[in-house]
């Protein structure tokens, strides 16, 4: 029996011609981070039709979560429920097909199937994660979307087999805050800083920016990625700053 418009869930996803509606059910996702960005890419997912996503986060839910992060709610910061948990729970409930699955722990420490994902989404803080990400998508051939925010700024890098990775883009000062790790509270971290800004109307930009990047790749539409280094200014003008391979990057040793 054929459904009609308003009763087919992806009816409006198959009209969007580039679309491979097929492939995001079967698709595997990763998303590495459960707080503003993670809660949003997250539920870009599985809104989009994302077959699973499994989401790592270390971190419990704090009230100072609550006014960018749509899936959390009074009682989880008051009970201190972890991250991934709770976003994994409630994202379910957006797609019924859907699995949404949580691990609780330190990516660095996470036992993960690299090889049984399709893609990768970093929704992190802090530059020794994002290069222990970025280094396993690399050596898995893991397409790895990166994003980040800083009040009304952000920035996007998609890494792809044949282009630079997020180690070919560093510099010193990077390297000098490698070590460090960022909480809202500063407990269970080697270092603590004062919170950055952040609003939810950049999070949310940058999380759509980070899907839909992330839904070309799945759709087999590698080549209409972005393919430089993209930043986003909500008060102002976006560039994009253009990334060539560091021939000594570590990550890059198949590059000759």
């Amino acid at each position: 029996m054929s459904l009609s418009r308003g009763e087919d869930r992806w009816d409006r996803s198959q009209r969007v011609g580039w679309i491979d509606l097929p492939a995001l059910r079967r698709s595997r996702c990763l998303v590495v981070g459960a707080g503003a960005l993670g809660n949003e890419a997250v539920k870009n997912l599985v809104l989009s039709g994302a077959g699973s996503v499994t989401v790592v986060d270390m971190d419990h839910v704090e009230l100072s979560n609550l006014n960018r992060c749509l899936f959390f709610r009074d009682g989880d910061a008051a009970a201190g429920l972890a991250k991934s948990e709770v976003l994994a729970q409630r994202a379910a409930e957006l797609s019924p097909g859907c699995r949404v699955e949580p691990m609780v722990s330190a990516l660095e420490d996470a036992d993960l199937d690299w090889g049984g994902f399709d893609l990768a989404l970093g929704c992190l803080d802090n530059v020794k994660a994002r290069l222990h990400l970025n280094a396993h998508c690399r050596r898995h051939r893991l397409p790895y979307v990166d994003a980040g925010t800083d009040g009304s700024r952000g920035k996007l890098q998609v890494v792809l087999a044949d282009g630079p990775c997020l180690q070919c883009s560093m510099n010193s000062s990077h390297y000098r805050v490698m070590e460090r790790r960022f909480s809202c509270t500063g407990g269970d971290h080697s270092y603590y800083e004062p919170p950055m800004a952040a609003e939810i109307s950049t999070t949310a930009a940058m999380a759509a920016l980070q899907a839909r990047e992330g839904l070309k790749i799945l759709s087999s539409r590698e080549d209409a990625c972005v393919r430089h280094m993209l930043f986003y200014d909500g008060m102002g003008a976006s560039m994009m700053l253009e990334l060539d391979v560091d021939r000594d990057c570590p990550n890059h040793g198949d590059v000759v």
